[in-house]
């Protein structure tokens, strides 16, 4: 978040004292003294005061303020950053004026429907994460939208954002989602998160070829698949899954960090080519046997390993032994090797 400091209303302004404790000039404090004091969490009797004290702010905190309405905010001229979250906002609207925004916080409100967004054409950043969407839609005007924020919503398909192609993040973790569909043209993604949704199954990710980071946790997954298209992928998050094997990571050769934590292994497999990992997580797995764990070995790079609530992490010497295997770590679980 930009640093708009000298320009920006904040709800909880108060007259402030000159350099050293002194008192401020007539000019200056009669300016002070007209900003309203507003206590975060308290509810704002008038939105329109705080636009009033700076109509050309550039950026405007209104969060934790039991807001129940989008109004008033016909005065601001310039403002880029509105920030509204914890508060209790059920509809989106009243800013089809506010055309210079880049970023919109709507963060944790009671929002059932995302609307009346259309004039916001210089939209980059939206987060609507924490309300009560059940779907994504009327996002079409927002051609320069760079990030997505919707977590901890109702939603149950990805749809209505294939136009927003210079999409880098797209956050849609904790919802009910099904099914990886209608994401083909975002090939501009480096980011994509679908935690804790009901997908079974990896797909239809092949044009996503900017790909960084992909979390695909608390799923319900079963294997590992259709990931050779990605070979930027640096991040790998498929903890709390079912799958019982590591495979079909040949192409993605520049993962630095690789979560299985939580699923069915038995064994470590086909890792070797993973020249490049630094952080694996697989505890919380099946892992029983000491010759399964020797394969890290020809992992040199690995800086973290989590073994932990593994079968072979029961031994009185587990920490040893894996410091044998592989001496150039540098942490186990979460303890840093001495």
């Amino acid at each position: 978040m930009e640093d708009y400091k000298d320009e920006t209303v904040g709800i909880s302004e108060e007259p402030q004292l000159g350099g050293e404790g002194e008192a401020l000039g007539a000019d200056k404090y009669e300016k002070a003294a007209a900003l309203p004091v507003i206590i975060p969490g308290v509810q704002v009797a008038n939105i329109e005061e705080v636009v009033k004290a700076d109509p050309d702010c550039y950026e405007l905190d209104l969060n934790h303020n039991r807001i129940e309405k989008l109004e008033k905010f016909e005065l601001l001229t310039r403002v880029e950053r509105l920030y509204l979250r914890w508060n209790l906002i059920k509809k989106i609207e009243n800013l089809h004026m506010l055309t210079s925004l880049v970023e919109v916080e709507l963060y944790d409100n009671q929002i059932t429907r995302l609307e009346n967004l259309d004039s916001l054409v210089n939209l980059q950043i939206l987060d609507v994460s924490f309300n009560r969407l059940t779907k994504i839609e009327n996002l079409q005007n927002l051609l320069k939208l760079e990030k997505l924020y919707l977590v901890a919503n109702r939603i149950t398909e990805i749809e209505n954002i294939n136009m927003l192609t210079n999409l880098t993040m797209l956050e849609l973790g904790d919802n009910k989602i099904k099914k990886i569909e209608n994401i083909d043209s975002l090939v501009n993604l480096r980011q994509l998160f679908l935690g804790r949704n009901k997908i079974t199954k990896i797909e239809n990710l092949d044009n996503l070829i900017k790909l960084e980071l992909l979390s695909l946790q608390a799923n319900r997954i079963v294997k590992i698949e259709n990931l050779e298209n990605l070979t930027k992928l640096t991040e790998l998050y498929l903890s709390e899954n079912g799958i019982e094997q590591v495979e079909n990571l040949d192409n993605n050769v520049q993962l630095e960090t690789l979560d299985l934590a939580k699923n069915r292994l038995k064994s470590i497999d086909n890792i070797n080519n993973l020249v490049r990992l630094e952080e694996l997580w697989l505890n919380n797995n099946s892992i029983d046997n000491w010759k399964n764990v020797e394969v890290l070995k020809e992992n040199k790079t690995l800086k973290t390993v989590y073994l932990e609530h593994n079968p072979v992490a029961d031994e009185a010497m587990y920490r040893l032994k894996l410091r044998d295997i592989a001496p150039w770590l540098e942490k186990i679980d979460a303890t840093l090797c001495r």
